[in-house]
């Protein structure tokens, strides 16, 4: 039995392969379920692995140490989507996004609402339309909405710095709570640096006021999710 303390994609990755080529049966509690993690159970059945409670927290696997080749799809990235959404929508232009899958995409859909983006889907085609109102709505009795990230199937942390730039250009004032990773907003100094109202509370805690009007400038990025975001602002 393996039981993580904190439900990390690649540490559930990790374990998976192992125990896929291992003698007898794993157990993976508190085990990470993004649409990513699935891929992969998915292609390790194709290639001869037994594993059960794909999707779930809990992922039983009986090891078979002759896995044999397969031909997989690598699915739709949902952290890229979530990109090329925000990318669309500061920018008031019209995208079609093709081959995404529906179900990956609830949360992040949900979010972008919630700060004035809206999405259109046609099957598994995502169409961000142009010139959005980009309003965010406030919470009940108009409170200042707040948007945390959590693990799948909640908002996921990758697209916080996307959601965070995104914001500076609706109208309305929001709070982005990066709660899973240190040090993830630092790079709000960069934005502010170039026009962008947010009040950075804490590590964790950052509160973005709308619209700003953006100026360029010469920047680095501390990591590659807010290097998009950079790319975007």
């Amino acid at each position: 039995e393996i039981f993580l303390d904190e439900a990390s994609v690649m540490a559930t990755e990790n374990a998976l392969m192992a125990a896929a080529a291992a003698e007898g049966e794993s157990v993976i509690s508190n085990a990470a379920c993004e649409p990513h993690v699935q891929g992969l159970c998915h292609m390790l059945v194709a290639m001869g692995a037994d594993i059960s409670g794909i999707g779930s927290n809990i992922l039983r696997i009986r090891g078979n140490a002759g896995l044999h080749g397969c031909t997989h799809r690598v699915m739709a990235d949902h952290i890229e989507i979530g990109s090329f959404i925000g990318l669309a929508a500061v920018t008031g232009g019209e995208i079609v996004i093709r081959g995404v899958e529906p179900e990956n995409l609830r949360m992040i859909r949900l979010a972008f609402k919630r700060i004035g983006v809206e999405t259109q889907l046609d099957g598994t085609a995502l169409k961000v339309p142009a010139k959005q109102k980009m309003e965010i709505q406030c919470d009940l009795g108009g409170a200042i909405p707040s948007i945390d990230d959590a693990p799948w199937p909640g908002f996921p942390a990758d697209l916080t710095s996307i959601l965070l730039v995104t914001a500076t250009q609706c109208r309305g004032t929001v709070l982005i709570h990066e709660k899973m990773f240190e040090s993830r907003l630092f790079f709000v100094d960069s934005l502010v640096a170039m026009g962008a109202k947010i009040v950075l509370c804490d590590p964790h805690r950052a509160v973005v006021i709308g619209p700003a009007s953006l100026y360029g400038q010469e920047l680095s990025s501390p990591d590659i999710r807010a290097g998009m975001a950079l790319l975007i602002a």
